[in-house]
């Protein structure tokens, strides 16, 4: 029976790897679905396999979009490193029809901006809204100036949106023995996010995945490493929720309701981290409080292989 259905499968063309998916995430009609990949702009065996990964997973997993958390191209970025270090290896995904939203890391030229599969039409940090209740905001975290904080400030005040995810490069909250937490972003960002409700936040640069506990009402994750890893990085500390410096990586996300599911999956396909947090409703603002919380509702641990008998 199991050869039958392995013939089947392979003629049909359905990726093996599919098969052995483990989804966490309800999967719902009608949800918001999407993506993250941070630090993802260098070519090689790292690159090319959490590409692939994100590919396979979209058969079960229909995510409407790709969050880029900056970093998106290491070195020279002429047009043939624009196709060599993004368009072929996401190809796939591209013409799947899939958008992806870019942040700006330090890594990265000021013009990326203007790369239309980055979708940031020419602004540096921008926002978007990609269903009812929701919706996100790119940040430029190399530069946090007056100007952007007064931009944030007024676009969060009047979003009107339930739930308010942030997506930058440099983390405010980090376990990373080579940078660890942006405390200068920290200070001119914070106080804006807890004022207007930020719920998640979402960082690269730390070439490791980390899962912060909530900090202030606000769930804080670090993802970048889906084309560089830095083993051996990851100090975990009194953040630390869970975190992996072991494996290339990349997100799924989906907010049905009052409820955000996460995923982290690895190169392989394996998935590290699952789980899903709640947003709490309103409370009043204040230094140590964000106007929206999150609490933590269901953490799924990843399976554990059966012992051999």
């Amino acid at each position: 029976m199991k050869r039958t259905v392995l013939i089947l499968l392979l003629l049909l063309g359905v990726p093996l790897a599919a098969t052995a998916q483990d989804l966490r995430l309800p999967n719902a009609e009608g949800s918001i679905k999407f993506a993250v990949i941070g630090d993802s702009g260098q070519p090689g065996s790292g690159q090319t396999a959490v590409a692939r990964q994100l590919f396979n997973w979209r058969s079960r997993f229909r995510y409407e979009f790709v969050l880029m958390t900056g970093d998106n191209l290491y070195g020279s970025e002429r047009a043939a490193d624009y196709q060599r270090k993004f368009e072929l290896p996401y190809k796939p995904v591209i013409d799947a029809g899939v958008k992806f939203y870019a942040a700006l890391g330090n890594h990265d030229d000021d013009g990326q901006i203007h790369y239309k599969h980055f979708n940031m039409n020419g602004r540096k940090y921008y926002s978007f809204k990609p269903g009812n209740g929701v919706r996100l905001f790119a940040l430029d975290t190399n530069y946090v100036d007056a100007r952007q904080v007064e931009w944030l400030d007024k676009e969060l005040a009047a979003s009107g949106s339930d739930w308010k995810l942030t997506f930058f490069h440099h983390p405010l909250y980090s376990s990373g023995g080579t940078h660890g937490s942006a405390e200068l972003q920290r200070t001119l960002l914070e106080p804006i996010f807890l004022k207007h409700g930020v719920n998640v936040a979402i960082g690269g640069h730390e070439h490791f995945y980390e899962r912060i506990k909530p900090q202030k009402g606000v769930a804080y994750f670090t993802l970048g490493s889906s084309a560089k890893l830095r083993k051996g990085d990851l100090k975990k500390s009194a953040l630390t929720a869970y975190g992996n410096d072991r494996d290339y990586a990349f997100m799924l996300i989906e907010i049905a309701g009052d409820e955000l599911h996460y995923q982290a999956i690895n190169e392989k396909g394996v998935t590290l981290d699952s789980g899903s947090i709640r947003r709490a409703g309103d409370v009043q603002p204040t230094r140590n409080v964000t106007a929206q919380p999150v609490v933590p509702d269901k953490e799924v641990e990843p399976k554990k292989a059966a012992p051999k008998k």
